[in-house]
């Protein structure tokens, strides 16, 4: 379901520092859409550093494993656009490449090249777009955002001391949905296997 939009979290920042909310965000002028005000332009590049801040942590939804890159044809990896961190999988285990993103490509330093022979792995945080973000986090955005807002801003003790209060409630329901969302297990069973838990109540239907 969608909860909120850029719109809806701006409009809740504003309300937590005492303004009026808009309809809008953006307005033509001579043809171009720009922000209907300076204070509204302020705000939601809050949200948006907000919401890069929280997804380069990478979570669940956004975080995935032995992702492969295929060289082109002249043997160069291009990063994606919307990557926020990538390392080879397991290369703390097997350090045949030490890679760093450099001019948009993937450069090796173990072996001083651009070039690779095939496809590689990756594990990658992606950055998604606002809206596509599970509810629970879009609260914790916005609610963080309220409180970078309500110190810049308005530089109100009370209220930043307030919306920390909400803001770690809201951290909170993130560490629940990473939890029961990430499928996490003490023992490292990996992907595409099989294991369930001794349950006491199998014996007792004998």
């Amino acid at each position: 379901m969608t909860t909120e939009t850029e719109l809806s979290s701006v409009n809740s920042i504003l309300g937590a520092i005492g303004q009026s909310p808009v309809s809008r965000l953006y307005q033509k002028d001579s043809g171009e859409l720009v922000y209907i005000n300076p204070e509204i332009s302020f705000v939601h590049q809050l949200l948006m550093e907000v919401d890069t801040d929280v997804q380069n942590e990478g979570w669940v939804y956004n975080r995935e494993e032995n992702y492969p890159l295929i060289p082109d044809v002249d043997g160069y990896l291009y990063v994606p656009e919307n990557v926020l961190r990538m390392d080879v999988s397991e290369g703390q285990v097997y350090r045949k490449h030490d890679v760093v993103k450099r001019d948009g490509k993937i450069y090796c330093k173990t072996h001083h090249t651009y070039k690779f022979d095939g496809q590689l792995n990756f594990d990658i945080t992606w950055k998604f777009p606002y809206e596509d973000l599970p509810s629970v986090f879009k609260r914790y955005i916005t609610l963080r955002a309220s409180g970078r807002a309500a110190t810049q801003l308005v530089a109100n003790p009370q209220l930043v001391q307030l919306l920390g209060t909400q803001e770690a409630q809201a951290r909170a329901a993130c560490m629940e949905y990473e939890c029961n969302q990430g499928d996490h297990t003490f023992f490292g069973t990996p992907d595409g296997t099989a294991y369930r838990a001794y349950q006491p109540y199998r014996t007792l239907m004998r």
